[in-house]
């Protein structure tokens, strides 16, 4: 894949002070970054230190004249697929994070990466594959598609939140991830939620800012 500068909506800390924690949003398939940053506004009551950005994805979503973006592209949906276009995205990924950080003045304990769908998959990818890992990775509706070791001295937290009626990427991903990643060493927390499909509520934005505060000392 060629390489691609990243953009995307951002928002600064609501305190107005200068940034001290900050928060990468990544969006699902087919949407953008704009999809995700309402979370940023949302969390920012109860982290008014922390900046928000949720960078759109590299590749346009093919056939698609809404601005629907995808971090890779999804023919069979399973988790070969997954797999090959998280390790395949990931590297413009790592950069864009990389880069951010530095623009900020802050370090990787400072970060926490969070993603929704395809962009949760690439969450879990990018977190557990930094040399510098974030405290903590936060994924809604996604699945553990690898790395198939975690080689990094120190590994993040992970809490994982999923729709017990999600009819895109089965709830059954879920239990797979939690046993893949307890196998790896990962401190793991899973919520299954009932009553939920292919999205984020309310219970799931709770369960995200509790994860966020505790990461960051809050």
């Amino acid at each position: 894949m060629p390489q691609h500068q990243l953009n995307g909506p951002s928002l600064p800390p609501r305190s107005g002070d200068r940034a001290r924690q900050l928060v990468v949003l990544l969006h699902g398939y087919g949407a953008n970054g704009a999809d995700l940053i309402d979370l940023g506004r949302i969390w920012s009551s109860s982290l008014p230190d922390a900046a928000f950005v949720a960078p759109d994805a590299p590749e346009p979503l093919p056939f698609d004249g809404f601005g629907g973006r995808q971090w890779f592209a999804l023919a069979e949906r399973d988790i070969r697929e997954y797999r090959l276009g998280v390790e395949t995205a990931g590297p413009v990924l790592q950069d864009f994070i990389s880069e951010q950080l530095s623009e900020l003045g802050l370090e990787a304990a400072d970060l926490v990466i969070a993603g929704f769908s395809q962009g949760a998959m690439m969450a879990l990818f990018t977190g557990l594959t930094r040399s510098d890992p974030p405290a903590g990775i936060l994924a809604y509706s996604g699945a553990f598609a690898g790395p198939k070791t975690v080689t990094a001295i120190a590994v993040p937290p992970v809490a994982m939140i999923h729709g017990a009626e999600d009819d895109v990427v089965s709830s059954n991903y879920l239990e797979a991830a939690n046993v893949q990643l307890q196998a790896l060493g990962v401190d793991v927390k899973t919520y299954l939620l009932e009553g939920l499909g292919h999205s984020i509520d309310q219970r799931g934005l709770t369960i995200g800012a509790r994860f966020l505060q505790d990461r960051f000392g809050g």
